[in-house]
């Protein structure tokens, strides 16, 4: 998969330009569509974008926001997902599908998720971690081999156990949207936009890739 690479100043930077990129894909599949899929990931960069995005002028009523990843925590929990899309998207009509991580049966909620995905997502909004990771496609992990299903459970990483989208799920984005911020992130941007498939963003695909990566991050691509 070929990715449309574009180095940006610093992290507030990505979170910016990301944020105006997917409101124009969202305009853009509404203009042809009644309702537009869009799933969003974690992070730190992404935090900082998501009341960018809210606050961009779309129609968010007809916008539906699923997400990636998230992590099996409490409600409200910092370190959940859903606490800073829910925050961002307060004042908007958008329709929030968030995982049910706290369900009982973590298999059986993850099926359930599997069957509130859209057939195409307009956009997939990722980010990828210093070990290669993105969603929670882990190095190592047993989901990585998950064919079969849209939404699986992973082993604990960094503390936690996880509800992603697998890569049958990513396939069907229509766009991918990447926001790479930190020099920890250089050698995996490197590795990403090089097709490299021993990480697990490597294997992610989809038509249209953009990446977007601050300057430190991209300081050693040529």
């Amino acid at each position: 998969m070929r990715h449309e690479l574009r180095q940006l100043d610093d992290a507030a930077s990505v979170a910016r330009v990301g944020a105006a990129l997917l409101a124009d894909v969202i305009s853009g599949a509404l203009a042809s569509s009644q309702r537009c899929a869009v799933a969003l990931s974690g992070g730190k960069t992404p935090r900082a974008m998501f009341p960018l995005l809210a606050a961009q002028p779309v129609e968010w009523d007809r916008v539906d926001v699923f997400q990636v990843d998230e992590r099996v925590a409490p409600d409200g929990d910092v370190e959940r997902n859903a606490t800073h899309i829910a925050a961002a998207f307060a004042a908007t009509d958008v329709r929030l599908h968030l995982m049910g991580v706290n369900e009982p049966d973590l298999d059986a909620a993850c099926a359930s998720y599997a069957a509130s995905l859209p057939e195409r997502f307009d956009a997939v909004h990722l980010g990828i971690g210093a070990d290669g990771h993105t969603a929670s496609l882990v190095p190592g992990d047993p989901v990585l081999t998950v064919t079969d299903r849209l939404v699986a459970a992973t082993l604990p990483y960094q503390d936690h156990r996880r509800m992603t989208l697998t890569y049958p799920a990513l396939s069907r984005a229509d766009v991918l949207v990447w926001l790479v911020a930190g020099a920890d992130k250089a050698d995996a941007l490197g590795r990403l936009i090089a097709g490299d498939p021993s990480i697990p963003a490597g294997n992610v695909d989809a038509p249209i890739s953009a990446v977007l990566a601050d300057a430190a991050s991209a300081a050693g691509l040529t």
